[in-house]
């Protein structure tokens, strides 16, 4: 067991931040693996140049070693001595959407970074988080960060520090505590085909409709099921199981009405089985359903409050013990993409349609 340390900034002024952080980023320096927030969930971190500490991430996670790591910087002169000369259309986005929720996949410059990091590949996922922690801690870090979710491997994503010590307490050194985080789903993640193509290996936070606003040259595509399947991801999210609770969990599309009549069959026939049943809905329909746990996405008007709210319920269902889930589907337009695909993750694939 390691001592997990905390160090709690959600109080401090931005002029407080560098003695609160001082001591995590030396230990990130030192080979350590801390914990972070970021705008879009908590980050697991360690010196992504060090194999021993990247090594220690996929330990206290329990990940798989081919799925790649995004890299973590605060500034864009680090790119020089990590990445190849890359499109203009990098620099654009880049220009337009750092710091913030969007990762680019870029050319790696020569063996600079682990080979864990990039899972074999010859790129790396790279992003500057739009967060003043994250900012400061990397700063004063001074050297790149690796940072996967910092949850167990398969479980929620964490958007608060006590998320994290609920799963990483004991297996990771240290977690910066700055509160809630704000998107609450992971960045976005693309590649580029140089100037002329975006695609979309991961949806977030920087939406399909942002991507095509800020680069209206560009064809911006998503990756395929085939491509998401692949032997060898490309980028994190795109293979395995992901974000799930422990009760199983069916995501059911359709009408409005067709799903309410669904699920509510569906969660009576289970708790006459003696089964812990929940439900995950919009607002408009929250009062339709009878379940040991219903719990509010927020409106389905307002889909980016239903991304922020989705890791945290997904948590609180794991501790009222619920066996079988339903989630209301919603539109796929705008940030919707992403909720969709992670409740399709969290559900693995179990999806409905009625």
């Amino acid at each position: 067991m390691t001592k997990t340390n905390i160090w709690r900034v959600e109080q401090a002024g931005d002029d407080q931040l560098p003695s609160e952080l001082k001591e995590a980023a030396s230990q990130l320096r030192e080979g350590g693996l801390i914990a972070f927030p970021t705008e879009t969930v908590y980050g697991l971190g360690a010196d992504a140049r060090s194999t021993a500490a990247v090594e220690r991430i996929f330990m206290a996670k329990g990940r798989p070693s081919d799925n790649p790591l995004i890299v973590h910087i605060a500034q864009r002169s680090q790119l020089d001595e990590l990445v190849l000369p890359y499109p203009e259309l990098a620099a654009a986005l880049m220009d337009r959407f750092w710091p913030g929720p969007l990762t680019i996949v870029l050319p790696l410059r020569g063996e600079v970074l682990s080979p864990l990091v990039t899972a074999g590949l010859s790129t790396v996922g790279i992003r500057m988080p739009n967060h003043r922690s994250a900012l400061e801690l990397l700063m004063q870090a001074g050297c790149p960060v690796a940072a996967p979710s910092a949850n167990r491997s398969g479980r929620p994503s964490p958007t608060l520090a006590e998320h994290v010590l609920e799963d990483l307490n004991g297996r990771i050194d240290g977690v910066v505590d700055d509160g809630a985080t704000g998107v609450g789903l992971e960045s976005t993640v693309i590649e580029l085909e140089g100037e002329k193509i975006i695609r979309i290996l991961r949806p977030g936070g920087i939406t399909k409709e942002a991507l095509q606003q800020a680069a209206p040259h560009a064809l911006v595509d998503s990756a395929s099921t085939e491509e998401e399947s692949n032997a060898a991801p490309r980028s994190p999210g795109m293979k395995y199981t992901h974000y799930a609770p422990k009760g199983e969990l069916e995501l059911v599309n359709g009408a409005p009405e067709a799903v309410v009549a669904y699920i509510a069959s569906q969660a009576m026939e289970a708790q006459q089985r003696g089964e812990i049943t929940g439900v995950l809905a919009f607002e408009e329909r929250l009062s339709a359903y009878e379940a040991n746990r219903v719990i509010s996405l927020g409106s389905e008007l307002e889909l980016g409050s239903a991304a922020h709210l989705l890791y945290a319920a997904l948590r609180e269902l794991d501790e009222a013990g619920v066996q079988r889930i339903w989630a209301e589907g919603c539109t796929e337009q705008g940030i919707g993409a992403a909720l969709m695909n992670r409740m399709a993750k969290a559900a693995g694939n179990r999806i409905i349609h009625v």
